[in-house]
């Protein structure tokens, strides 16, 4: 098996389990290396492995199941909140608590100890209406409904004269957590985040003290988007497993769930957007995990977004990617049969275009073959019924899986995996006068479209691309230039043409033209301080005037002059920090969403293990000095 695959395994396996809800009596299972465990726990263990789970977690069956030697790596909370809650959990229904818990410990050596997070860590959580009207208020993916990334110098309170004032503030850290990718929604006071196993935190923004917590069924992988409407607050997102909640933001409760997924597969790995009282849901599908299985049947699943009642979570409208159903396409090396056509997932968010009526949309690789030319594509569909207005493709036959390249579930041809993982821009172009829709894709290149047909304006190259190449997680515009953060990892890139180098980085591209203006590669790693450390920049930016902020896998978060691209400022966030919530943080690779900026103050996750990455799971608070 590649070391990607595993990575992907084993990432998969974390992020479906989730966590047991906290509140400021109840106790947080955690985990501690160096305490003993019971002959009794570990023969439990031992035996309960054997009968239920050995089948399936061997190193032959590796491409279903992560083989135990895998498991002895991961913390027996992760392996514990797989069992209660997530992945495991139907196979875990028969065992008892303590069972459980005895094979968590038995397969990772490590015992499960109880921790109360300290009385300190929680504080009243009040909202007034100043709160809800307050001009650095934060939603979404973007920031706001056309995703474009900047905030203003009144919104931001940051500005190139007080940049490097910044200083750390306080942090928070997310319990056994290696991943921290859910990003923050700003209400006056209080900052709202998801996390890897499902919590819900209102934090005091300034504090870090948490105010109420909720538990989700499954990861929180992308945004909170919040609306105030009347007297109502209410807090919106959706889990790895396409549960979407309302949440009410004064209280903590719930107001609704439903499942926004059709497919048994389906996940959201994107954010939701609000607008005019529709919920709209990105929906991919982890099916293309499922194909590293030779067995398994693949693929019948497609991309896609379910538009939901705001008030009520009622189905509005649901829109497939791939229209036709799959059926028989052809015949595996092991006999097995190809369904088709599959996949063209939608990772990202959509983005609301409420001029024109319209909803972008990026979409990913085929699954298997035939193609469509649905795939790695940009779409506009009518906001209020889910039509499809139109569809622009940019890489054709891309089919690609987990599979690849060893697997009978692989396509014949192999695409390069370069689809949009990110949320497609709508911005103005005050010297043409008119609207444009940028985009970056994981083929290294940014394009350019007219918002109301998908016709091409420009398109730049900036990177080599690839399956962890190219433009990932977003790009951020100031109306006069486009930042975006190229990847090119040397991992897994695109084979195709050796006469394009890997050239990670970021780059400011003109609007208009689409030229670079100017481009800065990260800094060389340092082997001797790092583990795993990658000279890449996948994270997306933030823009604020004179500034652009992004981080980098190897840990860094550094501000960049808008002008020339010079760092006016920048922090290594791989260290050992002392929380407000008194759990054990730290930091490691920044990947995933961009920096929140708002009233002087710049929140940044650090920590993210996904491919090989450095894991951490703390979020970060600076705050500039006061003049």
């Amino acid at each position: 098996m590649s070391k990607f695959s595993i990575f992907v395994i084993l990432a998969f396996f974390l992020v479906t389990s989730c966590q047991k809800s906290i509140d400021n009596t109840s106790e947080n299972v955690t985990d501690a290396t160096d305490a003993p465990i019971s002959e009794e726990v570990l023969k439990l263990g031992e035996q309960t492995y054997t009968k239920v789970c050995a089948a399936c977690h061997t190193e032959a069956n590796a491409n279903l199941a992560p083989a135990k030697g895998l498991l002895a790596g991961m913390s027996p909370h992760a392996i514990l909140s797989a069992l209660n809650m997530g992945k495991m959990q139907v196979q875990a229904e028969p065992l008892s608590s303590k069972e459980r818990e005895a094979v968590a410990q038995y397969l990772t050596n490590k015992k499960l100890v109880k921790v109360v997070i300290p009385e300190s860590a929680y504080t009243t959580f009040s909202i007034s209406e100043a709160d809800t009207q307050s001009e650095f208020n934060y939603s979404g993916w973007g920031g706001d409904m056309e995703g474009s990334g900047f905030r203003s110098t009144a919104q931001a309170g940051i500005t190139p004269e007080n940049v490097s004032s910044l200083e750390l503030q306080w942090s928070f850290a997310f319990p056994n957590a290696t991943v921290v990718r859910s990003k923050p929604a700003i209400v006056g006071d209080w900052l709202i985040v998801g996390s890897q196993f499902g919590e819900v935190y209102a934090m005091n923004r300034h504090t870090g003290k948490i105010g109420w917590t909720f538990q989700a069924n499954a990861a929180i992988r992308g945004a909170i988007t919040y609306t105030a409407e009347d007297e109502n607050l209410t807090a919106y997102f959706a889990d790895y497993a396409t549960n979407t909640y309302s949440l009410d933001i004064k209280t903590g409760e719930l107001n609704w769930k439903k499942r926004a997924g059709q497919h048994p597969l389906s996940g959201v790995t994107g954010s939701v957007v609000v607008h005019d009282g529709i919920v709209y849901v990105p929906i991919t599908s982890f099916e293309i995990v499922s194909t590293q299985d030779p067995n398994y049947e693949c693929c019948n699943s497609s991309g896609g977004v379910t538009a939901l009642n705001a008030k009520t979570g009622v189905e509005i409208w649901k829109h497939k990617v791939i229209a036709e159903e799959a059926k028989i396409s052809g015949k595996k090396e092991n006999g097995g049969s190809i369904y088709g056509p599959s996949g063209a997932p939608v990772w990202a968010s959509p983005t609301v275009d409420a001029k024109r009526g319209l909803l972008f949309i990026g979409t990913g690789e085929n699954y298997t073959a035939p193609a469509t030319n649905t795939s790695d594509a940009i779409q506009a569909l009518d906001l209020k019924t889910g039509e499809l207005k139109w569809n622009w493709q940019a890489s054709k036959n891309d089919t690609w899986n987990m599979g690849c390249p060893d697997n009978p579930n692989c396509p014949t041809p192999t695409g390069p995996d370069v689809d949009f993982g990110m949320a497609p821009i709508l911005v103005y172009d005050k010297v043409n006068e008119r609207d444009m829709l940028v985009v970056g894709q994981k083929s290294g290149v940014v394009h350019a479209l007219l918002p109301e047909s998908g016709e091409v304006i420009w398109q730049t190259r900036i990177g080599k691309g690839g399956a962890l190449g190219g433009i990932h997680w977003g790009m951020a515009t100031d109306g006069e230039l486009v930042y975006a953060a190229n990847s090119d990892n040397v991992f897994a890139l695109d084979p195709s043409d050796e006469t394009i180098s890997p050239t990670p980085g970021i780059y400011a591209l003109n609007l208009q033209t689409g030229k670079k203006v100017w481009s800065v590669s990260p800094p060389p790693c340092d082997d001797s301080t790092r583990e795993n450390c990658q000279q890449s920049n996948s994270a997306a930016p933030t823009v604020i005037p004179g500034i652009v902020f992004e981080g980098d896998l190897n840990g860094f978060v550094r501000a960049y002059s808008t002008k020339d691209g010079s760092v006016l400022w920048e922090f290594d966030t791989v260290k050992e920090y002392e929380t407000i919530n008194g759990q054990k943080g730290n930091g490691g690779s920044i990947d995933g969403p961009s920096p929140v900026v708002a009233d002087g103050m710049l929140y940044v996750n650090s920590g993210y293990s996904m491919f090989g990455e450095m894991p951490g799971n703390v979020l970060l608070a600076f705050k500039v000095k006061n003049e």
